[in-house]
């Protein structure tokens, strides 16, 4: 459902990048870049999906493409950002959605666990980022949206790869806007909080199995954490990432947004 304000041309005639957009959080925020007025790229590890998912877009009349796109790859950061490029002339937004979740207590945690939690949630970050802005310093404009997560404020029980890595984020979002501030490159980061998404509810699984409840009630748990008493969707992620991209935000950067109805206040 889009908001009042979609349809603004906030993105008009900008080219923007969503990685792990075929679904979920990611095809939220692609899908709300282009109701602003984006050309989005679907990037995502599933290439039939992600065309897939541009296809409905563009049924929608917003401008996309889906290509594939493994973000623990330098090669394929690399090809990316000249495949987009090339077809479409520039890279005006980057916004590294790509992640995986999950829970689970240290001392049962796998070293492949963690690894391959660091080498998508992090180095995934890293290796699509640095091969975009090599093309946005030529340009010598550009804006970086990273995905952290209120996980990455304030660390979970049974998430320490997860929280390590989304704090993480933040730390490359801050250190990377200062280094590129001077090219007119602004680097932010958005922390989404409670979206029922898959990666949820594998979440509220393990939650309804070890304290014997129902999902349902597992969610309403969660819910009743948050101060407006309602989740949030990808579209509000959307919003948000919509907003750190456009004009309004020109003087806005190394900054990290919450959009978690109050749940975390940092």
């Amino acid at each position: 459902m889009s908001t009042p304000l979609q349809g603004l041309p906030l993105l008009e005639d900008q080219v923007a990048i969503v990685t792990g957009s075929a679904q979920g959080i990611g095809e939220g925020i692609a899908t709300a870049l282009g109701r602003f007025g984006a050309q989005v790229v679907i990037a995502d590890l599933d290439e039939a999906k992600a065309r897939e998912t541009a296809a409905s877009l563009v049924a929608e009349g917003i401008r996309a493409i889906g290509v594939g796109h493994d973000v623990t790859s330098a090669d394929s950061s690399e090809a990316l950002a000249s495949h987009v490029t090339s077809e479409l002339g520039r890279i005006d937004v980057l916004v590294n959605n790509a992640g995986l979740s999950g829970r689970t207590p240290l001392v049962d945690m796998s070293d492949r666990t963690w690894d391959s939690m660091v080498a998508v949630n992090l180095t995934g970050v890293h290796r699509t980022t640095r091969a975009v802005v090599r093309v946005m310093e030529e340009q010598g404009s550009g804006s970086i949206i990273s995905i952290s997560s209120v996980a990455g404020r304030q660390g979970k029980a049974h998430m320490t790869h997860y929280s390590a890595t989304k704090f993480a984020v933040i730390g490359f979002t801050q250190a990377l806007a200062l280094e590129l501030g001077p090219t007119g490159i602004r680097v932010n980061a958005v922390c989404p909080g409670m979206v029922r998404t898959a990666m949820w509810e594998a979440e509220l699984a393990e939650i309804s199995e070890a304290k014997g409840i129902s999902t349902e009630e597992a969610w309403q748990g969660v819910l009743d954490q948050i101060p407006l008493g309602r989740p949030q969707t990808p579209e509000d992620i959307g919003t948000a990432a919509a907003f750190l991209a456009s004009p309004l935000a020109h003087n806005i950067t190394g900054q990290a947004l919450n959009v978690c109805g109050g749940f975390a206040l940092d």
